[in-house]
């Protein structure tokens, strides 16, 4: 628009902020630094999250599911994620319209469970399946990086070996010509999909990988058993009964990092549980996380948090 018109980019932003705009008479431009709040976008069914702004400063966000992450998404914004901060704002919005909330989707973290537990008293908490997913994806990448660092550990002698026997080192090579720590570098991605997803050359890494690690096989196959049972399952009793059946392989399997993600949802397995009602996940939040990050990109950062924030609840809130 500065170039249509002729004019400094910079020139015209700031005479937007100072004159264009309402920004300087802006209700909210008090507090805005440390919280937003916008009670008549409450709705039914609601998200909580956190992200980045800039400088790695965390913001809790309550965005309405119903506006589909367009104008009335947010509900509300608070600086940091300390669960009675969020409380305290929230709570400014009456009981009664906070009573009309139904479902709030999360991941695990305590202080979202205790935010949405204190702010709205009749909603059921819904734990985000993809938040349980990703943990145990990491727990599969932290037993590959681990056969990975090994692999490493295991090429640095033999190279140092042949240098004190003053021989040339030429590392073993499988048969889809990827030496070991190739193999474990590059089979990352293929382990995130099941395996009707892979290409032929994904297909020939996976089995050389596996006959290879059989302890890398077997947590592969727990995470993708989690996976079905998210995708198949269509009630709560068959759920409960499924993930019990999962819980018992993660047990036989003896993997540390499993079995404290078993731990983890042996927890929350209720509100875990709860998905399997509407099927709802967070992906609204993340959805909106990831516009909140492409509208900060497309300033190149955030110099002055209270216009950023003007502007983003200017065209969601």
């Amino acid at each position: 628009m500065a170039q249509f018109y002729g004019v400094s980019p910079r020139s015209l932003q700031r005479q937007y902020k100072d004159y264009l705009s309402d920004f300087k008479t802006w209700d909210q431009k008090g507090h805005a630094k440390q919280w937003l709040l916008f009670p008549k976008n409450l709705g039914s069914y609601l998200s909580i999250d956190e992200t980045a702004f800039s400088n790695g400063e965390l913001y809790t966000i309550v965005t309405n599911k119903g506006a589909k992450g367009k104008k009335g998404a947010i509900v509300a914004m608070v600086k940091g994620t300390k669960a009675e901060d969020v409380i305290r704002i929230l709570q400014q919005i009456p009981l009664k319209q906070r009573r009309t909330v139904k479902e709030v989707t999360l991941d695990m973290a305590g202080n979202m469970g205790l935010i949405v537990r204190r702010s709205f008293p009749e909603a059921t908490l819904v734990i985000d399946r993809f938040h349980v997913q990703k943990l145990v994806l990491e727990a599969l990448q932290e037993i590959r990086i681990k056969h990975r660092w090994e692999a490493l550990d295991t090429e640095n002698d033999a190279i140092e070996n042949a240098r004190s026997k003053s021989i040339k080192y030429t590392p073993e090579l499988l048969p889809n010509e990827d030496s070991l720590k190739q193999l474990l570098a590059r089979s990352r991605y293929l382990l995130y999909k099941p395996s009707s997803k892979w290409t032929e050359n994904q297909s020939k890494r996976a089995a050389i990988l596996f006959e290879r690690y059989p302890d890398l096989e077997k947590a592969y196959k727990l995470c993708q058993n989690l996976s079905w049972i998210f995708n198949n399952t269509k009630d709560k009793t068959s759920a409960l009964i499924r993930l019990a059946k999962w819980d018992e392989k993660v047990r036989q399997a003896a993997f540390k990092s499993f079995s404290t993600i078993s731990r983890t949802m042996s927890i929350h397995y209720q509100n875990i549980l709860n998905y399997f009602d509407n099927r709802s996940t967070n992906a609204s939040a993340e959805s909106f996380n990831a516009k909140i990050k492409a509208f900060r990109a497309q300033f190149r950062g955030v110099r002055n948090v209270e216009f950023f924030l003007y502007r983003l609840t200017t065209i969601f809130a």
